[in-house]
């Protein structure tokens, strides 16, 4: 049994990591710059960002790829680069989880295209399944231990985005998560009961979501999956709240105590991968840490 699957049957709950883009900004990464880049120029600040959620007791931490792939990539002229930036990427975050101890899980992180399928845009489905794939290839070649694909609104992407994958490896775990809105429906309209059953057919690990508006919302498509399916791993991975200017600077108004509460009630909801996205720092996933470890004891 692969050492992830062997987690799953024996944890409660698995800890994933927070935000990288919020991190990334606070470091100094210029509005508009692709912040794949950074793992060639500034991997040391990549590194720093890893090495805060393995400290703050995250088990399962995501790579600066979001954007790696060919088409994000393309904005900034960066599209011949994908195989490097991803394993760059790669690399980096295993280094920092081999330097603590090597009991975290390196996740390569692969995103939205940035594109819309025909006939709503140009995308081929065989286009996003050959760019999906050349990003996998570069995450596994610097050492990942699974892929997670996250962020998705559009079932037909995160089919696009598994056949990628499995085309790169046959057996490498596979986490794919979605995003939610307001009214339970991810941008493309798709529902959790079309997306339960879709993931099931693709044998993913765990499925679940992240991004959104925030923890109540996600926690609502998490009860939602887990009646529909409870024996699969659920991922539950919300911003931080919702962001609000304060000096021109978008800051999230969920607090580190108020993530850890949406955690401890997500675990009690079924999910089993618990995180943050957007506006969650090592501090909140610290919090969460320990609110989830209190609850156990």
């Amino acid at each position: 049994m692969h050492r992830l699957q062997s987690m799953l049957v024996a944890s409660p709950v698995i800890l994933a990591d927070g935000a990288m883009g919020t991190m990334l900004f606070d470091a100094g990464l210029p509005a508009g710059e692709a912040p794949q880049i950074w793992n060639v120029t500034h991997p040391e600040r990549v590194r720093a960002i890893h090495r805060a959620y393995l400290d703050a007791g995250c088990q399962v931490i995501l790579t600066n790829t979001f954007g790696g792939n060919r088409f994000r990539l393309a904005r900034h002229g960066l599209q011949a680069r994908v195989f490097e930036l991803n394993r760059a990427g790669a690399s980096i975050l295993k280094a920092a989880v081999d330097e603590a101890g090597g009991a975290a899980f390196a996740a390569g992180d692969i995103g939205p295209s940035g594109e819309l399928f025909k006939p709503l845009g140009n995308l081929l489905f065989a286009e996003a399944v050959d760019a999906f794939a050349e990003q996998a290839g570069g995450l596994l070649d610097g050492g990942v231990d699974l892929i997670w694909i996250e962020t998705m609104s559009d079932l037909q992407e995160v089919q696009a985005a598994v056949e990628g994958v499995r085309r790169v490896s046959a057996d490498v775990p596979v986490f794919a998560s979605m995003t939610f809105e307001k009214h339970g429906r991810t941008m493309m309209g798709v529902a959790p009961e079309q997306a339960c059953k879709a993931v099931l057919s693709w044998s993913v690990s765990a499925f679940g979501g992240n991004c959104g508006t925030g923890p109540i919302e996600l926690l609502k498509v998490i009860r939602t999956l887990h009646e529909l399916a409870p024996s699969l791993p659920l991922i539950y991975k919300p911003n931080a709240g919702l962001p609000v200017l304060v000096d021109g600077k978008a800051t999230y108004d969920g607090t580190p105590a108020s993530m850890a509460q949406s955690a401890v009630a997500a675990a009690a909801a079924g999910a089993r991968i618990v995180g943050g996205c957007c506006g969650s720092t090592p501090d909140h996933l610290r919090a969460m840490r320990g609110e989830l470890a209190g609850k156990r004891g």
